[in-house]
Order: structure tokens, then C-alpha cells, then sequence
């Protein structure tokens, strides 16, 4: 255990996703021996990301405005309904080139372990946007793992009772237990296009 100041840093450091207390540690003697203005430059781009981005009043992406450029793309076609778990699986089923709908972001998934049920998720908005729209296709796009499954079974029995809305999910072929992020844009472009009805 270091002294004061690294070890507080490696601690911080140790609470982001997916670093282990070696990574942190390596990560704290790089910034260490790193020139001022490169810790700068980080410190700069953390309090911009945390003053300066927002979530979109629609469809829950992250951005600068309150709409986000999707949501403000009139290109984008407003039948179809991409419903992610996080703004990063945006980005995924971007890549692909597949999709031209617009999105909504739920924030999460169903995970009652954990303590997250509808209530914590965006459903309740999902519901008012569907019934407000003119959406006739709603694409379940979570991640093809026990809390995406669950959410995706959920949201498929809330979204029965819409007349004329057809209910998709993504075809099989993605590995079970991972994250949408993580596909390949083939891969993920299939699953898109090969959707199945739920």
C-alpha cells in the first residue's frame, strides 16, 4: 500500500469498470510520471464530460444538446423504434449501417438482484413515446444475456396492447451473455436485419 495521494488515486482508479488494483496501479505511476499538461488535459476532459454533456430529453442518448443528433436528424425514419439498454449499444447498431430509425436508451436493464426494476428504468417513457408517436415497429435490442432477456420478455408484454405495433427482437446469432457493444458490425448488421417477431 503506497502513501496519501497514490494510493487514494489508485483507489479512485480501481473503482472504474473493468480495471483490476494492478491496472489501477499502472495507471496511477503513468499519471504520475506523465507531464503536467497531459494530466491536464485529463482533468479538462473529465469536468467537460461531466458539466457539459446531457442526457436527451427524448430518447435518453447522451449529448450536448437537449435533443441528440438523431433525434434531430429529420432523415431518420420515425416508424421504427430501436430500444437499447445504454447510449454505447447506439453507437453499435450505428456502426452496422442497418438501422435508420430513430432509438430510445432504457438506461439499464432489469436486474431485481440488484435492485433495478421498470421504476428505474425508462419504460414509463417508452410507453407515452409509443403511444404519442406514429411508431409502428419497436426493435428490442438488448443484450443477449439473463438481464437483457428478462427486459426484452418484459417490454415484449408491455407492448402487446399497442394496436398495429409489431414487436421485434434481434436474431439469433450474437453469443449469449455479451454486451451489443462488444459485436462485430457484420455480426450485429445480421442480427439487425434478420430480426425476428416476439
Amino acid at each position: 500500500m503506497y502513501e496519501g495521494p497514490v494510493q487514494d488515486l489508485i483507489d479512485e482508479l480501481g473503482r472504474l469498470p473493468g480495471i483490476g488494483p494492478k491496472s489501477a496501479q499502472r495507471l496511477a505511476f503513468h499519471l504520475l510520471a506523465a507531464e503536467p499538461a497531459d494530466v491536464n488535459r485529463l482533468i479538462s476532459a473529465l469536468q467537460r464530460v461531466k458539466e457539459g454533456v446531457i442526457f436527451c430529453d427524448l430518447c435518453g442518448n447522451v449529448s450536448e444538446e437537449t435533443r441528440c443528433r438523431i433525434c434531430r436528424d429529420a432523415r431518420r425514419d420515425p416508424t421504427s423504434l430501436c430500444v437499447v439498454e445504454e447510449p454505447k449499444d447506439v453507437l453499435a447498431i450505428e456502426r452496422t449501417r442497418e438501422f435508420k430509425g430513430r432509438y430510445h436508451v432504457l438506461g439499464g436493464a432489469l436486474d431485481p438482484l440488484s435492485g433495478i426494476g421498470p421504476d428505474q428504468l425508462r419504460v414509463r417513457e417508452l410507453l407515452a413515446r409509443i403511444s404519442q408517436a406514429e411508431v409502428t415497429e419497436v426493435i428490442l435490442a438488448t443484450d443477449p444475456n439473463t438481464e437483457g432477456e428478462a427486459t426484452a420478455t418484459y417490454l415484449a408484454r408491455m407492448l402487446r396492447d399497442f394496436p398495429g405495433l409489431t414487436v421485434t427482437r434481434l436474431a439469433s446469432g450474437l453469443p449469449m451473455g455479451g454486451d451489443l457493444e462488444f459485436a462485430d458490425e457484420l455480426t450485429l448488421g445480421r442480427a439487425l436485419t434478420g430480426r425476428r417477431a416476439v
